[in-house]
């Protein structure tokens, strides 16, 4: 629907080009030189009318224009208003949860298990005893050691202040010191052996797993509990060598965890500097926290990296972009007209940048409040009039 408009001043030069151009009759500026009140008043009125005329043509026209532009068949299209914002690539990847502190306990030593002093789930502090090994009899063979030590160490300080007085052989000096010297390394060693008996925790943690009874005979190599850790996770993954340049140390990361419908947020903390040759990938580790601790170790994840952004770019749904022949992208604008109820389509060439799931970013062609034309955009042609829903 077009509209007309004329304003005052255009209207008053019509009138006067309509009349004051004629010969019969005196110029406006004429009669307001000769000062005759009665020739301006004449003149002002007749002016007037030839106004008024023109105003109802102009209503007769616009009224014509409006009964066929409103019978015009119009296609009916969706439109949208694009806006500026932040754009985010990322990279997707499956890893797993790990944690570096969990392990097997064995024991150092031989025997049958006298005691055991924890149970599967309970919690535990670095150092903390959880079992005891039967020795044979090295207990007492230490005690019975330290009382030939205190011997020894006595006999080595009585000939050592007498040998300084070069009172007896130095022979026997000899003798005594070397004999204090090996009770000493067989004490020693002998409580070494006697503290195998005992099994501590080697970090703090929770006993996952006990997989020994009291009274069964033990040996190293055996395992006794899974001690874990689950406070210090962390979660590895392997990302393929073409994104080396970009997924880059502290940049951002999303962990989601299927299994327990949780996701957490974090930054890669090390990326790896080896390529392997079987899969073509390099593994990156991010630090996970798990205050409750529902994540365990093993758990399959999937990764979000974040390795591009734009902090100010338009993005579009890709479903909304077309085609030609030569593989160009593009889609239809809307742009406005007199009449608001009615606006042209216009077809505009884009350069397109990452895209993201349903969503792509607009590098060029687009600018911020451009209505693209999200619905109906096969049916319509460039320049053609269009009825726009948005």
């Amino acid at each position: 629907m077009k509209y007309i408009y004329i304003t005052t001043l255009s209207l008053f030069a019509l009138v006067s080009c309509g009349t004051d151009n004629s010969s019969d009759k005196q110029t406006v500026d004429q009669i307001i030189e000769s000062k005759d009140i009665n020739a301006i008043e004449t003149r002002k009125t007749e002016l007037v009318n030839q106004s008024s005329n023109i105003y109802a043509k102009i209503s007769m026209l616009q009224e014509a224009a409006n009964e066929l532009e409103d019978g015009e068949s119009l296609v009916l299209v969706k439109g949208q208003k694009v806006k500026s914002g932040v754009f985010k690539h990322f990279v997707e990847v499956q890893g797993d949860v790990k944690t570096k502190q969990n392990i097997l306990i064995y024991p150092e030593f031989s025997g049958v298990l006298k005691k055991v002093y924890v149970k599967e789930g309970q919690s535990v502090k670095k150092g903390q005893l959880l079992a005891k090994i039967d020795d044979g009899g090295l207990y007492r063979q230490l005690k019975q050691l330290e009382i030939q030590l205190d011997l020894s160490k006595t006999t080595f300080e009585r000939r050592s202040k007498l040998w300084d007085k070069k009172i007896g052989s130095e022979i026997q000096y000899l003798q005594a010191k070397a004999n204090y010297e090996t009770t000493v390394e067989s004490l020693n060693q002998l409580k070494e052996n006697v503290a195998k008996s005992s099994v501590y925790a080697t970090f703090s943690g929770v006993i996952d797993y006990v997989m020994i009874h009291e009274g069964q005979v033990v040996a190293p190599g055996q395992s006794l509990f899974r001690l874990i850790n689950l406070r210090n996770m962390y979660v590895e993954a392997q990302v393929p060598e073409s994104y080396m340049a970009t997924i880059t140390k502290g940049i951002e990361a999303t962990i989601e965890f299927p299994f327990i419908n949780t996701t957490a947020n974090t930054k890669v903390k090390q990326v790896g500097n080896h390529i392997g040759k079987a899969n073509r990938s390099f593994i990156i580790m991010m630090d996970v926290e798990n205050k409750d601790r529902t994540i365990k170790p093993n758990m399959v994840v999937n990764v979000k990296l974040n390795d591009y952004t734009n902090l100010e770019t338009i993005e579009i749904p890709v479903s909304v972009l077309l085609e030609n022949a030569k593989g160009e992208k593009y889609l239809y604008i809307a742009e406005i007209t007199t009449n608001p109820k009615v606006m042209v389509a216009k077809k505009v060439f884009l350069k397109l940048g990452k895209e993201q799931g349903s969503k792509v970013e607009v590098l060029e062609g687009l600018k911020t409040n451009d209505i693209i034309i999200v619905e109906g955009g096969k049916e319509i042609e460039d320049k053609q009039r269009i009825s726009v829903e948005i």
